[in-house]
């Protein structure tokens, strides 16, 4: 077989419609948009419109409310700081701020602040400063023989 022999298995390609060329087409003069209203035109677009008909997003009920001046916190796990300390992109000596966690690259950037969660397990001795710590996460650190302090926040907001 040949490059100029390759060909794709009968109908797994079809050619698009070319509305609007022509009668010979059986799209063509209004090409299947039907004659003058509000859907024949162009840079229309009508979603949820059900005919006069409630909408289904109307018709269902409503739940739930998005809390406006909630805080986002970029997330930790454990075991993922103790895979980058293993990997010599974060010292255990010194103490594990949130910069630190920044510069090594674990995490992207702070948003309202930094929280460890327990997931994965540490070995080595830490010191880690953050913004906020699940209990769990604290205690495991506590058991390896380290320790998690939980800044506040400034409260002047």
């Amino acid at each position: 077989m040949k490059l100029h022999e390759l060909r794709d298995n009968p109908g797994a390609t079809k050619k698009r419609t070319r509305v609007g060329r022509g009668p010979g087409s059986g799209k063509g003069k209004m090409g299947g948009r039907g004659i003058k209203g509000q859907k024949s035109r162009s840079g229309v677009a009508i979603n949820g419109y059900e005919g006069g008909q409630m909408p289904l997003y109307q018709r269902l009920p409503k739940r739930g409310f998005n809390k406006p001046n909630r805080k986002a916190f970029a997330v930790v796990n454990l075991g993922l700081i103790q895979k980058f300390i293993d990997a010599g992109k974060l010292n255990a000596d010194e103490t594990v701020t949130e910069d630190a966690l920044i510069s090594s690259g674990l995490v992207r950037r702070k948003l309202d602040g930094v929280r460890v969660l327990a997931k994965g397990d540490v070995t080595s001795k830490l010191t880690i400063e953050v913004t906020g710590a699940s209990k769990s996460a604290i205690a495991a650190v506590e058991k390896a023989g380290g320790s998690l302090s939980v800044k506040t926040a400034p409260a002047s907001e």
